[in-house]
């Protein structure tokens, strides 16, 4: 399982937000116009409704897998487990990070909707989607199975998104939500420099319209990836980002296929801060509410309006952690921040713990064949498993830093 990735490269420059869009709107990380690529297949159907947010009247499912994990953490540390027994009760995102984790949506599906036939309410589970061939072109913490080949690009197409297509088409009466493969676009944005980075760029760009347009169904509400404000909330890479958006959209069948975008997954940027003064529109935005709200404006410019957002507050309850601005493993003095919950603030579909709060970002340790300097950086907590494995003491620091306090 994933877990956040890139080396954040800030590419700020001066001039406001609307006059970096102007100079460089059609522009990819390079400078050049976007390359012409053909649509993928048309959609299978219809999408979800448009303007409709998922979570309205509804409730966020939880996963039993993950109340197994926490009462086991719980027994291996007797110290902290009303603490977190706490936690049962706040629903977290599904990944499905590997082709073996298709076998197992259809399963949560079925336990959502057992809830929801019981509660006389909706249920929602998330998944995050996230196998892309050649996954997290920029570190290796979390590089995933699929060979960013012409072979892999299938095997992401059929033995992956399909077999979940399929699923969510057997679940009709459930609302669904998915996250699409993080900081895949975003790496396209800012990484071109990196081989791997360039190597991959047409393979994201397929593979991210084809899942768009088999997983955007009546009842499926499709959230793009749109990093955080910290990494692409800079006006220059927002510049690059709105249209790399654009030309994925319209290669998926337009913007009506997907409900919105996901924003700050697996990261630390607060939602919002009232110290940080009068806002410089020559810089990234200081909290996640104000990168959603220059993320609006920069789609609206290019057509693509109406969108609602997802703000990943698993671990940002509290500001000014790093000392580093590019860290992103196991940061620490992390804590969970908001609750999930629907509609907390304008543009904003919910706030959601999209990042499964305590799973490992990568391993500390240098022998791993996985192993990336950022996690074994002076910012990053000592002790971390693999990616994607629960990190029994990041997972009890989380916990006791929440902000607003468990």
């Amino acid at each position: 399982m994933r877990l956040f990735a890139p080396l954040l490269v800030r590419l700020c420059g001066a001039g406001a937000l609307a006059a970096a869009l102007a100079s460089c709107t059609a522009t990819t990380s390079t400078g050049a116009a976007p390359p012409a690529l053909s649509p993928v297949e048309p959609a299978v159907g219809p999408p979800a409704p448009n303007g409709v947010n998922p979570f309205a009247g509804a409730r966020i499912y939880i996963n039993p897998d993950r109340v197994q994990d926490l009462r086991a953490v719980a027994q291996r540390h007797r110290d902290s487990a009303a603490l977190l027994a706490k936690m049962e009760a706040f629903p977290t995102a599904i990944w499905a990070s590997w082709l073996r984790d298709t076998a197992t949506v259809s399963r949560y599906l079925d336990d959502a909707r057992a809830q929801q036939e019981a509660e006389g309410v909706p249920v929602v589970p998330v998944f995050v989607v996230y196998d892309l061939p050649g996954r997290d072109c920029n570190a290796a913490a979390s590089a995933g199975e699929l060979t960013p080949d012409a072979a892999g690009e299938a095997r992401y197409q059929h033995a992956f998104i399909d077999p979940i297509a399929t699923a969510f088409r057997a679940h009709p009466d459930q609302r669904i939500v998915v996250v699409l493969e993080p900081d895949s676009l975003s790496n396209l944005v800012t990484n071109m420099q990196n081989p791997s980075c360039a190597r991959v760029a047409d393979i994201y760009k397929r593979g991210i319209a084809y899942a768009i347009s088999r997983l955007s169904l009546p009842n499926v509400f499709v959230y793009l990836e749109a990093a955080h404000g910290g990494w692409l909330g800079w006006p220059k890479n927002l510049a690059r980002s709105v249209p790399l958006y654009k030309q994925v959209i319209e290669m998926a069948g337009g913007p009506d296929r997907i409900r919105g975008f996901a924003v700050n997954v697996s990261n630390y940027d607060p939602v919002r801060r009232s110290d940080s003064g009068p806002r410089d529109p020559a810089v990234a935005p200081p909290d996640e509410l104000g990168y959603v709200a220059d993320l609006a404006r920069g789609l609206a410019q290019v057509g693509i309006t109406g969108k609602g957002f997802l703000i990943d507050t698993g671990r940002n309850g509290r500001a000014d952690i790093r000392g580093n601005p590019a860290s992103w493993c196991n940061v620490k003095g992390a804590g969970l921040g908001e609750r999930p919950r629907a509609a907390p603030a304008p543009l904003v579909d919910a706030y959601l713990y999209i990042k499964v709060p305590g799973e490992s970002d990568g391993t500390s340790d240098p022998r791993a064949a996985r192993f990336d300097e950022t996690c074994g950086a002076e910012d990053a907590a000592p002790g971390a498993p693999e990616a994607g494995l629960v990190f029994d003491d990041y997972l009890i620091d989380l916990a006791r830093n929440a902000e607003p306090p468990l």
